[in-house]
C-alpha cells in the first residue's frame, strides 16, 4: 500500500515453524522509498523478492531501479529475499556493523539463535555493502537522506531510520506491540532505543515491521504503549519468581506467557531468551526508572 508520495508498504505473510508439526501464522513489513532510485527497507523471507518485484513493477517502476536494500537487523524475516535482490538488481545492501556477522554467515547466526524453519526463511549469507552506525546520513538523492539510529535490544545491531522528507520513522522490531509474544535479547537496552525514538521531535509517521503504520497523533503513544508492554512482562516475571531460589527458564516462561493471556504454545528458544532477559533485573520493579 502507498503510506506517503514516496513511501510504500508491503504486508509479507510468512509461517513459523514452533514445533515437530505446528506452524503459527506471522508477517513481517518492508518499505520501499520511490526517488530517483528505490530503497528498500528490508526484504521479508526467502521467495519475497518475488512479491516485490512484482509490488515494483505495478506501480510503474522498473525493478532494477532498486539501489540499495538497508537491513533494520540481520534476522531471517528481515534479510531472506535479499540475496536474490542483490543477484537480480545488483543492488547494494546496507545494515549495522553488529548486524554483519550474522547476514554474512548464516549459519552462525542459526547456531547462537536457532529457530525451527531458520533455512526456509532465510534466503542464504550475503555480503554488505555498507556497515552501519549511529548518525550516519544515507544519501537517497534529490537531497533526501536516511539518518541512522542504533536501537538494539531486539538484537544487538537493530536500526532505527528517520526519513526526514516526511517525517517517517522506519523502526523495524525496536518498538513492539502489546499482547505480541515476547521477542528480544535485552529488555533495560531495548527501553533506552524507545525513549532514544521518543526524542525524536516532530514525527509523523511511524512504521514498525510488526504493525501496521501509525499516524500523527499515534505515533509517540504506540512507543509508550510498547515501553508498557515491557512493563507488563515484567511484573509477570515478578509474580512468577516471587519466593523462588531455583528457576527452570522453560517453566518460567510457560507461566509467564499463561499470566499474559497467552494460549499455551510450544516454547521455542527465542521466547526462553525473552523472559530470561527479565531476570536480570529482577531486583528493579519499574522498568522506565533502570
Amino acid at each position: 500500500m502507498q503510506v506517503t508520495e514516496h513511501i510504500h508498504a508491503l504486508k509479507i505473510p510468512f509461517k513459523l515453524r514452533v514445533g515437530p508439526d505446528k506452524t503459527v501464522d506471522r508477517f513481517v513489513f518492508a518499505y520501499l522509498i520511490f526517488g530517483d532510485q528505490i530503497c528498500l527497507i528490508d526484504s521479508g523471507v526467502a521467495g519475497s523478492e518475488v512479491m516485490i518485484l512484482e509490488y515494483i513493477k505495478q506501480a510503474g517502476r522498473d525493478p532494477q531501479e532498486i539501489d540499495r536494500i538497508i537491513f533494520t537487523h540481520a534476522h531471517a524475516d528481515h534479510i531472506g529475499g535479499g540475496p536474490a535482490l542483490k543477484k537480480q538488481t545488483g543492488c547494494k545492501l546496507a545494515a549495522h556493523i553488529d548486524a554483519k556477522p550474522w547476514i554474512e554467515n548464516v549459519e552462525q547466526q542459526y547456531a547462537q539463535r536457532p529457530i525451527g524453519n531458520f533455512y526456509d526463511l532465510v534466503g542464504g549469507s550475503v555480503e554488505i555493502d555498507l556497515g552501519l552506525k549511529d548518525g550516519d546520513q544515507v544519501d537517497l538523492g534529490d537531497g533526501n537522506t536516511l539518518e541512522i539510529f542504533h536501537t538494539p535490544g531486539h538484537s544487538k545491531g537493530s536500526i532505527s531510520l528517520l526519513y526526514d522528507k516526511d517525517r517517517a520513522l522506519f523502526s523495524g522490531d525496536a518498538v513492539p506491540k502489546p499482547d505480541t509474544v515476547p521477542i528480544y535479547e535485552d529488555v533495560a537496552t531495548s527501553i533506552e532505543s524507545i525513549k532514544k525514538l521518543k526524542q525524536i521531535e516532530g514525527l509523523e509517521i511511524l512504521m514498525a515491521s510488526w504493525d501496521d503504520p501509525q499516524f500523527g497523533a499515534s505515533v509517540y503513544p504506540s512507543m509508550d504503549a510498547g515501553l508498557q508492554w515491557f512493563q507488563q512482562i515484567h511484573e509477570a516475571v515478578l509474580a512468577e519468581t516471587a519466593g523462588s531460589d531455583v528457576l527452570d527458564p522453560k517453566g518460567l516462561s510457560a507461566r509467564v506467557l499463561k499470566r499474559l493471556g497467552f494460549p499455551e504454545i510450544p516454547l521455542v528458544p527465542i521466547v526462553v531468551t525473552s523472559i530470561g532477559a527479565h531476570l536480570k533485573l529482577i531486583d528493579h520493579p519499574d522498568l522506565m526508572t533502570v
